[in-house]
Parts: C-alpha cells; sequence; structure tokens
C-alpha cells in the first residue's frame, strides 16, 4: 500500500462533468469577515492601548508572543466563536487569525498555543526572583490583580475617546448576571436564588448604546450590591472628570436596592431609578388604586384586557433609610391576574414615565448585552480553577463586546450590521470563507465573487473609516478648542 499522499483524484460523474478534488489551492480560511472589526480595532488602536496597559510579569528574554499578540489571539478567537484555550491549538496556524495578530501567514510563525493563553490567564511567568524583589509568587498575584482593575479603568476611557459628541445625558446601567459552574473554581458557591453553583459578576453599562463600562467577578454567594457603590464612583469620576456638566442617572433592578446606592446617587447629585420588592406597607398605600384598577377590569376587561394605573408615594421610608424617598407604582391588571410593581426614584417626571419611558427600558440594555455576552460570546464559560483567572477571562469577553459595539456603532447606516446581534453578525458577515494569497509584497484575501457579502463589506469598511476620520476630527478640534485661551 501506497502511503504518499493523493493530491488528485475523481469520485463521479455530473452528468457530462467528472466531480475532481485537487490539493493545489492555497490556505482557506472561514472568519474573513473579522478584518473589518479589525480594520477599526487598528485604526483607534484599542487592543494596542489596551495591552500597553497590563502588567506582564514574565521575563522579556524568553517572550515570544508579546502582550498585545495574546490579547488580540483570545479576543478574536471569541468574536469568531471560539471560546475555548484549547481552540487555539488549531487556530494557531490559521492564515486569517495569523493576520488579525499582525503576523505573515506563511506559517512559519504559528500563534501560542492553547497551553500559552492559559499560562497568559493566570500571569504565569518561569522566570525566578530578582534582587530586591518580592516572592515570584507576589508579583504574579499583583499582575493578576492589576489586570482587573487596569481593564476596568480602560473601558470608561475607550467610551470617552469613542463619542463622536459629547453627551449631555449619560444612563448608567448596573446589573447582577449569574455565571454558572460546574466544577470547583475557586470561590464559587451556591446561590439559593438561582438554585445552582456559579459566579456573581456586576456589570455596568452605558444606557445609550449598551457600550460596558465595568465588570467586577464577585464570589458565588454575593448580595448583588456588594461592591456596587464603589463600582459606580469608579466610573462616575472617569466620565466627570471629562464631562463635568454631565447629567447622570443610575438605573437598576430590585437587587440594589440598598441605602448605601440612594445614599451615593444623592451625594453625587446623580438621578437614579431602581427597582424596588413590594412589602405590606407600599401594599396598602396603593390599596385604593388597586381596587379601583379591580373594578375598572371587571367592567371593561373584556374590551381592554390589559389595564394600567400609575401611582405615586411621596413620603415611604422603610426602616433602614434615612429619610422619605419618592415611590413610583405600577398597578397592573391582565387576564392572567394583577401585580404591583414598585421603583424608587428622585427623579421629578411623571410617574408613568418613569417607570414605562425609563425603567422598563432596561429590556434593551443591559438585558441584551448581557444576553449577548452570554449566549453569543460565551461569557458564562469561566471554567479556570482560578478565581483571578476568571475574572480576566470575563474581562477579555467583555473587551471583545466593546468591540462589538464600536462596530455596530461605526455601521450605523449600514442595516444589515447596525443593529446584529453577535451570532448574526457572526453568521451573515463574519463567517466568510476566503483563499489566502501571499507574495513578498502582499497579503491577498479572495473572497467568492458572487454572492451579496462583497457589498456589505465595502459598506461596512468604508463606514468603519469614515467613523474613525470623525473621532479623529473630532479629537483634534477637542485638542485646539482646550489650547486655545481663555
Amino acid at each position: 500500500m501506497c502511503d504518499q499522499q493523493q493530491t488528485h483524484f475523481t469520485l463521479w460523474n455530473l452528468g457530462r462533468q467528472q466531480l475532481e478534488v485537487t490539493f493545489d489551492q492555497g490556505p482557506i480560511v472561514a472568519d474573513a469577515g473579522l478584518v473589518a472589526v479589525r480594520a477599526l480595532d487598528r485604526s483607534l488602536g484599542i487592543l494596542a492601548d489596551l495591552a500597553a496597559r497590563l502588567p506582564d510579569p514574565r521575563d522579556p528574554l524568553f517572550v515570544r508572543h508579546s502582550t498585545e499578540r495574546l490579547l488580540t489571539q483570545q479576543v478574536y478567537q471569541l468574536l469568531a466563536g471560539y471560546p475555548d484555550g484549547n481552540d487555539a491549538d488549531q487556530l494557531r496556524r490559521d492564515a486569517l487569525f495569523q493576520i488579525l495578530a499582525d503576523v505573515s501567514p506563511d506559517g512559519e510563525e504559528p500563534l501560542a498555543s492553547g497551553s500559552t493563553l492559559t499560562r497568559f490567564q493566570y500571569a504565569y511567568t518561569r522566570r525566578g526572583q530578582r534582587e530586591g524583589e518580592p516572592e515570584i509568587l507576589l508579583v504574579r498575584r499583583a499582575a493578576q490583580l492589576q489586570r482587573v482593575k487596569v481593564v476596568n479603568d480602560f473601558l470608561p476611557d475607550l467610551f470617552v475617546r469613542t463619542r463622536v459628541t459629547p453627551p449631555t445625558e449619560i444612563i448608567l446601567d448596573a446589573d447582577a448576571t449569574d455565571d454558572p459552574t460546574h466544577g470547583k473554581q475557586a470561590l464559587s458557591g451556591y446561590h439559593g436564588y438561582y438554585r445552582q453553583h456559579q459566579y456573581l459578576p456586576l456589570l455596568v453599562f452605558d444606557g445609550a448604546s449598551g457600550f460596558p463600562l465595568a465588570c467586577w467577578l464577585r464570589h458565588g454567594t454575593a448580595h448583588a450590591s456588594q461592591g456596587v457603590v464603589d463600582i459606580l464612583r469608579l466610573v462616575v469620576q472617569k466620565l466627570r472628570a471629562v464631562w463635568p456638566d454631565v447629567v447622570i442617572t443610575v438605573r437598576a433592578d430590585s437587587g440594589l436596592a440598598v441605602p448605601a446606592v440612594y445614599d451615593f446617587c444623592e451625594q453625587e447629585g446623580l438621578g437614579y431609578a431602581i427597582g424596588y420588592a413590594t412589602n405590606p406597607v407600599l401594599e396598602r398605600c396603593v390599596a385604593q388604586a388597586s381596587a379601583d384598577v379591580e373594578t375598572y377590569y371587571r367592567c371593561y376587561g373584556a374590551g381592554d384586557p390589559l389595564v394600567q394605573r400609575f401611582e405615586e408615594i411621596k413620603d415611604y421610608q422603610a426602616g433602614s433609610w434615612s429619610h422619605p424617598r419618592r415611590v413610583v407604582a405600577k398597578i397592573e391588571r391582565t387576564p392572567l391576574g394583577s401585580q404591583r410593581r414598585f421603583v424608587v426614584t428622585n427623579l421629578p417626571d411623571k410617574p408613568d414615565e418613569v417607570y414605562r419611558d425609563f425603567y422598563v427600558q432596561r429590556g434593551a440594555v443591559p438585558e441584551q448585552p448581557i444576553g449577548e455576552l452570554k449566549n453569543g460570546l460565551a461569557a458564562d464559560r469561566l471554567s479556570a480553577c482560578g478565581f483571578c483567572a476568571n475574572a480576566w477571562r470575563l474581562l477579555v469577553h467583555v473587551v471583545a463586546y466593546a468591540l462589538v459595539v464600536l462596530f455596530r456603532q461605526a455601521n450605523a447606516e449600514v442595516p444589515e450590521v447596525a443593529h446584529a446581534e453577535v451570532s448574526t453578525l457572526r453568521q451573515r458577515l463574519w463567517k466568510v470563507p476566503a483563499v489566502v494569497v501571499t507574495s513578498a509584497r502582499r497579503v491577498v484575501l479572495r473572497l467568492n465573487a458572487g454572492g451579496r457579502f462583497g457589498a456589505v463589506l465595502g459598506r461596512v469598511v468604508q463606514a468603519v473609516a469614515a467613523f474613525v476620520g470623525r473621532l479623529v476630527r473630532g479629537q483634534a478640534g477637542g485638542l485646539a478648542s482646550a489650547a486655545l485661551p481663555r
């Protein structure tokens, strides 16, 4: 039997034509559409900026893969739908991922392996302790902790420098979400409400765009409000350092309804609308309104099956509060029964405007971004053993999502992209096969001449370039105005 690899063979006839298979083409890649995202990323220096800020305890003499290259490889693997570290063992020689990491796709310099990416997320180093330096394990732990803070400092900075025009109002949508664990990950725990072993990260998003502004991994049994004041304070300080007159409003569900949050918002001059759990006192306050809604439903429910009424309680004070606060109530009657919902707020708007026009918009942000992080980018696959390693993994997912938000923002005039979710972008724009042709001076991606992808990609590339141009002009104008004498 001949072991020589066969490079040409014939299978069957298709009418008068023979079906032949040959192995004479160059590298074929499956995710060519990601070059459009990378064009935006490189033009704005997003991952390069973040990589420059990250601590790296490795010995430079033995580093083959730079921090920027490792970060880029991880982020674009997530965007392409390869969330696990061992996926890198197959993708490290993929020509497209080499191109995305600014490596020539000639096969002579593969990207990092899955083992290298895993060591990177743990901030491992093989170098020894240097004179006058702390124990190497302490150096590694310091790098792990510092990386979490660096990324959370980076996210508001990236948000600020990617605004085409300064906002007059910013909504901070804060929410805790469950992140199930299926092993013995450090600091995971059984949560009685979710009935599972998990982590409970806290995320903060911009309410208008869904851009992530903060992400902190917390242990599995944490209260939903744990650390929220410190997290909000960091974000608010970052935003007000650039836009001191911007109006900031906090929006959250009842998990964050604790006195410390109200006090912080009031001390910082922030508006807030935060869901509040029902209790007998509030039920008594809206008892008459509830009875009126029931009477109306009995009389007119056949023609009007959804009955809502909004009320306000101006002087409600819980036992742990230092003073009374305004509570907005929604009383609703449907064929499924009656329900009452409450929101604590200091906003001056009418009750229906606070609840219907502002608070319930949480369905778009943060619920949709969290859903995209989990379903589109697999952010709930925190399978590392160490807590800090999982915190880093989650932040890499969030950085990848920040790129997605900016990509959609840049393509606001391209309907196929402007409102597409991650999974849709991956299926319709990013998962595009191409043949890679290299020469001494060029690397060419040859795509199928048919279909509609070429026209869409052309508009996307043009939109990205126009968006970057607007940002550059805006930043140049801001620097010029700052230099003018006052």
